[in-house]
């Protein structure tokens, strides 16, 4: 029986399922895992490293692009690999199969927190005077909204079979466009403008540039899962390519615009800088709202089956995946309430599991699966160079975030 944890939910349209997706539907897919939250954050990234860290925006997508590479040749190398976990199984036995498991769930599980942060930062933006007085016990504003979308979340959480959410969570490419649209009519025809000019360098804020940029290519656990489903897996290189590319402009293109627009004063989501009482600011935040509402119980469900499989194992009885699944989302409102700082939060996403699962783990997994057989010659210093840049990244940008955090949670 496979292990639940083997799998991350993403919305795979279509017949992708039967190994049967074309090129068109297989880059729809890759483009809709990579398309995420994390592009409402680049402006942000890029404010904080100035002009110059608009080269790491070339660096890292071309870094996670060959990762990508690399899981589809760890692929060709057994037939019978179809999922990460299984990658990481073949090269490094069980406990290659249990990190590479643990890396993804976690992954996900701190990505949902992110969904609620940036929820209630929006919610809060749009309804500033809103909070909740229980017999002289005041919530503010920003508690409140968390509170009131883990409501609106809860009952998705219950739901088994999440074919429906899937499919409204696919909206994501929908959504970044409607976003990034909104983005652009708010500057050219709602009194914004495109005046400001920023700084070229800033040192101090690369290490979150760095981790913000790396989070815009957190799709590598679903690889796999994209590979498997296509009619032609030949072409998968080029789907990624492709894929790659196409997120890439749209990243480098919102992050232009939005510090042209704002400048040093971008807040951690661009949409918390657009005017409150303009049309096209109200469609980017409500739809900066809707689609992670939609996908939070997506990401959270492999958590939830793996850890009732762990229950399984070693209880012989399984317990409701509704009371797991409320059990897990009182704990991301537990940590969403603590540390609010959507900027800092997602960063440390960043630099930590992103850099691991989608740039660490295919070396490590490629060297391991390939070296016997492949003379891999000057591809060789090209890894070690991927593996050094996601060492940097990993040590620099998580120190950099942990600091930040006490430094916010002390204040």
């Amino acid at each position: 029986m496979q292990d639940p944890c083997d799998s991350v939910t993403v919305p795979i349209l279509g017949e992708s399922n039967k190994g049967a997706a074309s090129f068109f539907k297989t880059t729809f897919n890759g483009l809709n895992s990579l398309l995420g939250i994390a592009v409402l954050s680049v402006p942000y990234a890029l404010s904080c490293g100035g002009w110059a860290s608009l080269a790491l925006l070339l660096i890292i997508p071309s870094a996670t692009c060959y990762t990508g590479i690399l899981i589809k040749r760890c692929m060709e190398a057994d037939a019978n690999i179809r999922t990460y976990p299984d990658i990481g199984e073949k090269a490094f036995g069980a406990r290659g199969r249990l990190v590479v498991s643990i890396i993804m769930n976690l992954e996900l599980y701190l990505i949902t927190i992110g969904f609620l942060i940036l929820v209630a930062d929006n919610l809060h933006n749009m309804l500033p005077n809103l909070q909740v007085s229980l017999q002289g016990f005041v919530i503010n504003g920003h508690q409140t909204c968390i509170l009131l979308a883990a409501v609106i979340i809860m009952p998705t959480v219950w739901i088994d079979n999440l074919t429906t959410l899937s499919y409204v969570s696919a909206t994501g490419i929908v959504a970044t466009v409607v976003i990034a649209g909104s983005i652009v009519w708010s500057g050219a025809f709602d009194g914004v403008g495109f005046n400001q000019k920023g700084v070229f360098f800033n040192w101090s804020g690369i290490p979150t540039s760095l981790s913000l940029y790396t989070l815009c290519y957190c799709s590598h656990p679903i690889f796999p899962t994209l590979y498997t489903s296509m009619r032609n897996r030949k072409q998968f290189k080029w789907v990624l390519v492709l894929c790659f590319v196409i997120n890439t402009a749209v990243c480098i293109s919102i992050a232009i615009l939005g510090y042209l627009m704002f400048g040093s004063q971008l807040q951690s989501q661009i949409t918390l800088n657009l005017p409150t009482n303009t049309l096209s600011s109200k469609v980017a935040t409500y739809t900066a709202i809707v689609n992670p509402l939609a996908k939070y119980a997506l990401f959270l469900k492999p958590v939830v089956d793996a850890i009732e499989s762990r229950l399984l194992s070693a209880h012989g009885k399984r317990i409701g995946s509704a009371f797991t699944g409320t059990a897990l989302l009182c704990s991301t409102v537990l940590v969403a309430l603590t540390i609010p700082y959507y900027g800092i939060f997602m960063s440390f996403v960043g630099s930590f599991t992103t850099v691991i699962a989608s740039i660490l783990l295919p070396c490590f997994c490629y060297l391991r699966i390939s070296g016997a057989f492949v003379d891999l010659g000057f591809e060789l210093v090209v890894i070690r160079s991927t593996v050094s840049m996601g060492l940097v990244i990993l040590v620099v940008g998580t120190y950099k975030c942990l600091l930040q955090m006490f430094e916010n949670l002390s204040m």
